[in-house]
């Protein structure tokens, strides 16, 4: 079944969710969206969000948000990374972020490259390497015997001649934050049937479970048609479960569609079916709140049933409270 298929049978059945869309203070003017999933430090909970105008493309910031309310969020100022999209996970006890940064010349876009930065203040980040060339939405999440496991998310026309489909994810595994380089991450081997064609997508956060399996967060993306002639890019919030011993993918599903959250704008008409994942954080009830990006810019919530259940529970992080 065609993913566009997929996504009209998931909402048949999925009616719209009661959610928010979260506000953000200290940055008038500028959208925030395409944020990390929040997390704790020293008895106040924080996330990192992409700061951009609405009529401005890469000209992002990262800046860091420290919760104020339920589904408000304030600028921790003195806090900004020149990268889009930001991720954190919790490897050892550092804290590691990462995201995209735009490289142009002559005034013209020359190609993307992931950045990352690791420490244990969230206030103050050391950058420490370089993903390859041209690939965003890279993950990862530590093992069980501590090694960590890297998601890859290469996209490009080899990609496309080769699997009919616009990206693939590969994983690996290194034995620590020095081993991250470029090469590492571009020989990873490419986990199969994840795409068809036409599709791409990527993971968006990656959780250690207690069953040994990697649960991860992700999108997939397809385009889209409308009546008026107008082509869409629509992204789906999507969890799978990962083996990574038979490295198989099991139980791949969409968790929410732009159509689960509250109304929202989009940057631009093409864009109003864009739900760029950030990830889930786990509720008091069993349930795990799901954040996204939202139209590129804004970021939602909604409540989910847990995605990974009888494929093992989340392994906390072990740091910074989450």
């Amino acid at each position: 079944m065609s993913l566009k298929c997929r996504r009209e049978e998931f909402e048949k059945v999925n009616s719209k969710k009661k959610g928010a869309i979260l506000t953000f203070n200290g940055v008038d003017g500028y959208d925030v969206y395409n944020c990390s999933i929040p997390f704790d430090y020293k008895g106040s909970r924080y996330m990192y969000g992409r700061v951009e105008k609405r009529e401005q493309w890469a000209r992002s910031r990262t800046m860091l948000f420290e919760q104020t309310n339920p589904d408000e969020w304030s600028r921790v100022v003195g806090v900004e990374y020149q990268i889009e999209d930001p991720n954190i996970t919790v490897i050892g006890r550092e804290i590691v972020l990462n995201g995209t940064f735009a490289l142009y010349r002559g005034g013209k876009l020359d190609g993307i490259y992931a950045l990352f930065y690791r420490g244990t203040d969230v206030n103050d980040l050391c950058y420490f390497t370089t993903g390859p060339y041209n690939m965003k939405d890279i993950r990862l999440v530590q093992l069980s015997d501590g090694r960590i496991g890297v998601f890859s998310r290469p996209r490009n026309k080899e990609i496309i001649k080769k699997f009919g489909s616009e990206s693939q994810i590969g994983f690996a595994i290194i034995n620590n934050l020095d081993e991250l380089t470029d090469t590492e991450i571009a020989n990873a081997p490419y986990i199969p049937n994840l795409f068809k064609d036409g599709e791409w997508g990527g993971c968006n956060q990656v959780y250690l479970l207690d069953s040994g399996y990697i649960g991860i967060i992700g999108h997939k993306s397809y385009r889209s048609e409308a009546k008026d002639g107008l082509t869409f890019s629509t992204y789906l919030n999507i969890a799978f479960v990962f083996d990574p011993e038979k490295f198989i993918i099991i139980d791949e599903k969409i968790i929410a569609t732009s159509c689960s959250y509250p109304e929202f704008s989009a940057k631009l008409p093409y864009l109003k079916d864009c739900a760029f994942t950030s990830g889930i954080i786990m509720r008091h009830d069993g349930k795990a709140d799901l954040y996204s990006g939202l139209g590129d810019c804004a970021e939602g919530r909604i409540a989910i049933d847990y995605p990974f259940e009888g494929y093992g529970e989340i392994v906390p992080y072990n740091n910074i409270g989450y």
